[in-house]
Order: C-alpha cells, then structure tokens, then sequence
C-alpha cells in the first residue's frame, strides 16, 4: 500500500476515516479497508469513507467496514464529510451522493451538523427480508422491528438494557436467516415521549459507541409503533443525537461531529 493520508473523525466517539481520493484513482480496496480497520496494525475505525468525484454533488461516498465489506449509508461520516467540505468552502450547507442518493447537509453551529438521511425503507423486499412478513412485527423472538436506512435495522424494545450481552445476541440475530444481506441490530429502552436510550451490535463491526444510522433505524422504529413522538433524542454508549421523522419522507439527523487528527499511512 503507498502512502495515504486520510482525516480521523468521531461523532460522539463513533469513530470513522475519512479518505479524500477527488482527482484522483479511488486507492481503496477491501484488503486497504482492512489494513487500515485494524485498531492494533493501522488506524482503526467503525466505517470508512471514500470522496469520490461527482457530477451533481460535492462528492460521491463510498462507506466500508474494517472487515472489508461495503454499506450503503453511514450517517456519522456523511455529517463528517459534510463539515469538511463546508469547512473547505465556507458554505452553510452541501450536498453529496451516496447510494441512498443525494443527501443534503447542513450546519447547525461549529459542531452539530445535520444530515437529510432519505426515507425509510419499510417494504421487506426493501430491507431486504428473506420472505414476506410484518416489518413493523418480525416473526423472531423478542418481537423487533425492521426498516432500511440504506442498511438493514433490526430493533428491539427492551424495559432495561441492563442486562443486555450485545456480545452473545448481536451476532445471532445479524446473522438470522430472516436477513440475507444481515442486519444491524439495536437494542432499545424508551426513557419518555422524546428520548430513548440505544445500545447497538453494527453488521460487520461488532458493538460502536454511537451509529448515525442505527440511530435513525431505532427511532423510526419507535416512531412507527407509537412509542415516542416524531422528534427523538437518541442516547447511546458515546453520547446523544436528535433524529426527526414526520412519518413519512425524510430522516433528519442531527448531532456532533469533530477531527480527530489527521495522518499518513
């Protein structure tokens, strides 16, 4: 592998990469991914994000796990993109594409940026499901939820999260015959009307201090079946962020973003 400088970034300790390859030949591959996924050999990181050259955005994202896999959204380092970008260009807001398509960004203040995170996906084909079935109550013990946010969501409601092992029940549900492409799993517990606290198993990473979109998935989860009202605050292991959806249309996701450092490898 040459060299490659990349931007270390976290929102709320959710940490990620991001890899600026504009103007140039994308150097990412799912042996670098891993290479630089590997928290004892390189960087380390929950998702990895690539800046491609766009037509109709400031850049095209690519979004990889440190085991070498790809994923169509990741709402932490999209907002992280979007304050690097804004940051170069002194704009207010911007737009990028990622596999869910455009997403609009914007500023809030110095650290809280939102993100337009598309609709929810809710048709089990969309997820995907393995057949058809009730999204809103799967056929699996425990009774969760499943949406799409470019990525599959599968959400449980628990009274406590106390005695939660992520360890032992994350895997055996992301990797339930039910979810062909395997599913992020989140483990909810409703504190009020406006707030519910998220520990979360992510397909392909094991267990982060904070999602952006298993954030999104657990709170229209909670929305959809009439727990909470449409403004969620969404508190996990690394800190809070504020997801808002009406019940139809677009996700909007909003919390901290922050560098790191910036290196070489």
């Amino acid at each position: 592998m040459a060299h490659l400088r990349f931007t270390k970034m976290h929102a709320n300790g959710d940490d990620f990469v991001v890899v600026d390859a504009r103007g140039r030949e994308n150097p990412i591959t799912s042996e670098v991914a891993m290479r630089l996924g590997d928290r004892n050999r390189g960087v380390g990181f929950n998702q990895l994000a690539v800046m491609l050259d766009c037509d109709d955005a400031a850049a095209r994202l690519v979004f990889w796990n440190p085991n070498g896999t790809t994923l169509g959204a990741c709402g932490s380092a999209t907002r992280g993109v979007a304050d690097i970008l804004m940051r170069e260009t002194a704009a207010s807001d911007i737009v990028l594409r990622t596999e869910r398509g455009l997403l609009t960004c914007w500023r809030q203040d110095d650290e809280n940026i939102t993100a337009d995170m598309g609709p929810p996906l809710m048709r089990w084909d969309d997820i995907p499901l393995a057949r058809p079935c009730d999204t809103l109550h799967l056929p699996v013990e425990g009774d969760p939820a499943a949406c799409s946010m470019g990525n599959p969501h599968c959400t449980f409601f628990f009274e406590n999260l106390a005695g939660i092992d992520l360890a032992i029940l994350g895997p055996a549900i992301e990797r339930h015959p039910l979810f062909p492409e395997r599913t992020n799993v989140h483990f909810a517990q409703v504190l009020d009307r406006t707030s519910i606290r998220l520990r979360i198993w992510e397909r392909g990473g094991g267990v982060p201090a904070g999602s952006g979109s298993c954030s999104c998935g657990a709170a229209v989860a909670a929305i959809r079946r009439g727990l909470t009202d449409h403004a969620v605050t969404v508190v996990c292991d690394g800190g809070s962020v504020l997801v808002e959806w009406p019940g139809t249309g677009s996700v909007k996701l909003t919390g901290k973003v922050a560098t790191s450092f910036v290196g070489e490898i």
